[in-house]
């Protein structure tokens, strides 16, 4: 078909055109990151600490939990402050407290705005001017700035080992009394964060703009929004016009022609097709989901928790053997197991019903699969612990603890174990699909595309591969969000929409034709701003102007094809009462809708929200990122992942009737508890934090000074009531699928023949 081969070149052509863009840039940043200095030492020539202090500091932050302890450059959890914004702060109020003395013989605090102001004056051109030596690769500050180094590197020690002074401050950030065991590793990590802040506050060479496009917002080190924040933001809002203009118009026109009318079958189609040995395989993959799915909702909630009681819960000293950054590193962690784990038994399963064809060999492929990836489950989360709790040297953790990094934090050697896994899964996949690629059938399009994402979705999880222990974090959160938003928001995206297309064709419910022509269209528009829209997670983490230019462009774009989520959802609503048969399959096909309402609302108003530059630039870092986090990831991927998941299990148990209580109690408290826990909590603590970050600075916002008053208090202690109905009804799912081995979920008394 000519339509198909136009719709195939536009799709190489996107490909093609966007990773060459990310490269490139990619190439940019490596020579443009924030350099390491050999050396940081004083005017008088005093040696501070050395570059591989730094780069073991790194290893020692990323040995406690990393982005799961608080956040560095506004990446990572959201008890503790950002250490850079932190670290920034306390400096340049020590050194101005130093000035204001010598200079005016009293407190900072005392002394007239204007003096003030002067005084704010002086330490910007001190701390904002570049002095890294390209010849000797030292950075040279002042005897004062040196002394100020000496005073916040105290506190960092009294914070994170047992200075008694510092408990209240330590629970209010949930760190564990003596989090860092070791006084070598406490410096190193201390000069980690001088760097990272130092990052941030130091202009580029020939620039009046610091590393991170001037972020954190703080006027008192000069750091404010800079020209390119609001012409780009402007500029994505016509984007984004523009774009919704232009689809809404496709979109119109494209319904004058309604294609090939569809004759509903009267019987189920699918109840034609025979499970084969390794299709009722997959179905112990579905029983480890939901057990991580109710294990992933427990750390949730110790997690959330530990927000209001700062290292104890409900009285218990939990923290002492659970603190919460291994609770949080479990929560994101099992998250993106159990997702991964449904949608891959999902293309398991889907593979031979396709084709009908079983290769040799292939149950035991699929329970070797099965094997490993229970062994890589198990052991990441124990070298995730053993590495929090500092029971690892710093090469060790590396290898097989926590590498610190937010959705990438197992080891190395257990990535390594899974990029395998998923290599062998992508074998799998295509013995049992190559008969059916072979053919020249009507359906050979949908197959390629199948394939296609597939093999993107083995293939891209070898970016968190790309970075190495010592790897500048310029460069690797570079790699980090093309695992994070190329693979998990990219490419599983692709994969479960040509996963769902096949089911509604399989059934009778879609045209072929019809099908491969949505697919491939909207699989063009979505990775059109999906591949470049990764530059919006790179804004301030050491990237040049242009990343945020494209990033604040492509990002808008990736909105777009939102904005028509409600045809989907009332396609979907259709298919589901289209015939008798048809409502035997009710809740998964309402997990498809559920999934359209959270696109629009998590990825679309929640993610624009936060995506624009000026806008990201008060809210990075802040209770607005798990409020879009906590919508797209489990409303649109967890709900799919249920929703594939009910599909394959209606396949597998297809001759008997579902009891509909359970599940649809499953169904509603999953979605309106995440949405109380949403509206309840999560919003309003970002906006109230969103307001102080912007009249005083990012800081204060993060702080325990703001955090811990009681209105915030309050919203958190909120978040109990979305969180205990979805927990109910995540427990509800579980027994649900128990139920159906059981047939505690199934009315044996009636068989479904339709």
């Amino acid at each position: 078909m000519k339509s198909t081969r136009r719709l195939w070149i536009a799709f190489t052509l996107v490909i093609l055109a966007s990773f060459t863009v990310l490269i490139y840039y990619g190439v940019d940043l490596y020579h443009k990151a924030p350099p390491v200095p050999a050396q940081v030492k004083t005017t008088a020539g005093k040696v501070l600490f050395t570059r591989q202090d730094i780069k073991d500091g790194q290893n020692v932050w990323q040995s406690i939990g990393g982005q799961e302890i608080g956040t560095v450059w506004g990446h990572g959890s959201y008890v503790a402050p950002d250490w850079t914004a932190d670290w920034l702060h306390r400096e340049s109020l020590y050194m101005l407290e130093k000035l204001s003395q010598q200079q005016f013989g009293a407190s900072y605090s005392n002394i007239l705005p204007d003096q003030q102001t002067q005084l704010q004056k002086q330490l910007q051109m001190e701390i904002r001017k570049n002095t890294y030596d390209d010849n000797s690769g030292d950075i040279t500050i002042s005897p004062l700035r040196a002394e100020a180094f000496e005073a916040v590197s105290r506190h960092y020690k009294g914070l994170f080992t047992t200075d008694q002074t510092l408990d209240s401050l330590r629970n209010a950030y949930s760190i564990q009394q003596n989090t860092i065991k070791d006084a070598a590793r406490m410096q190193q990590m201390n000069a980690f964060f001088f760097w990272a802040a130092w990052a941030c506050v130091t202009n580029r060479p020939g620039s009046e703009i610091t590393y991170t496009n001037n972020w954190p917002p703080d006027e008192i080190i000069g750091n404010k929004p800079t020209n390119s924040l609001i012409l780009w933001t402007g500029f994505s809002v016509i984007v984004l016009l523009a774009g919704i203009g232009i689809l809404a118009f496709y979109h119109a026109a494209s319904k004058e022609d309604p294609g090939e009318p569809v004759e509903l079958p009267q019987k189920d189609p699918l109840l034609s097709i025979t499970a084969t040995p390794s299709m009722r395989a997959t179905l112990k993959y579905f029983w480890i989901v939901t057990i991580l799915i109710v294990v992933q909702i427990i750390m949730g909630i110790v997690t959330a928790h530990y927000g209001v009681e700062g290292n104890g819960f409900y009285g218990l000293s939990l923290a002492n053997i659970l603190p919460y950054n291994v609770s949080r590193t479990w929560h994101v962690q099992l998250g993106i197991f159990w997702i991964a784990t449904s949608w891959l038994a999902t293309g398991l399963y889907m593979a031979p019903a396709v084709s009908g064809h079983e290769p040799k060999y292939q149950k035991l492929g699929v329970n070797f699969l099965f094997i490993s990836l229970l062994i890589i489950v198990g052991g990441s989360i124990a070298g995730e612990w053993l590495g929090i709790m500092q029971k690892l040297g710093l090469i060790e953790n590396f290898w097989f603890g926590h590498q610190g990094y937010e959705y990438v934090d197992l080891g190395r050697f257990w990535q390594i174990f899974l990029f395998i896994g998923l290599w062998l899964w992508l074998a799998l996949m295509y013995r049992a699909l190559a008969p059916a690629l072979r053919k020249k059938t009507a359906d050979r399009n949908l197959l390629i595309l199948f394939l296609i994402a597939s093999a993107a979705i083995a293939l891209f999880y070898g970016a968190g591969l790309m970075w190495g222990r010592q790897t500048n974090l310029a460069l690797a959160e570079y790699w980090r969000w093309w695992v994070v938003h190329l693979w998990v928001e990219g490419f599983f995206e692709v994969f479960a929409t040509v996963v769902s297309a096949f089911l509604f064709v399989r059934m009778g419910l879609l045209q072929v034709r019809t099908a491969t022509l949505s697919v491939i269209f909207s699989t063009i528009i979505f990775l059109a701003g999906g591949i470049l829209g990764t530059f919006h997670h790179l804004y301030f983490s050491g990237t040049p102007t242009a990343i945020l230019a494209l990033g604040a462009t492509f990002s808008a774009l990736e909105v777009v094809p939102l904005v028509l989520i409600g045809f989907e959802a009332y396609h979907n609503y259709q298919l589901s009462k289209s015939t008798s048969w048809v409502k035997a399959y009710k809740w998964p096909i309402y997990c498809f809708i559920s999934v359209a309402f959270w696109n629009f609302l998590g990825a679309g108003i929640f993610g624009f929200v936060i995506n624009p530059p000026i806008a990201l630039y008060y809210m990075q870092g802040l209770n607005t990122t798990p409020l879009h986090g906590h919508a797209a990831l489990f409303g649109v991927y967890g709900m799919l992942g249920i929703g594939l998941m009910l599909f394959v299990l209606k396949g597998l148990y297809s001759r008997y009737v579902w009891k509909d209580r359970l599940i649809g109690f499953a169904f509603w408290s999953i979605n309106i508890g995440l949405l109380l826990m949403l509206v309840l909590s999560l919003l309003p603590v970002g906006v109230l934090q969103t307001i102080a970050s912007v009249d005083h600075g990012m800081w204060y916002a993060r702080s325990a000074e703001f955090m811990q008053q009681p209105l915030l208090q309050f919203f958190r202690w909120l978040r109990v009531i979305g969180d205990t109905v979805f927990a109910l009804g995540a427990l509800a799912l579980t027994v649900f699928v128990i139920g159906l081995r059981t047939g505690l979920s199934v009315d044996k008394s009636k068989v479904d023949i339709s």
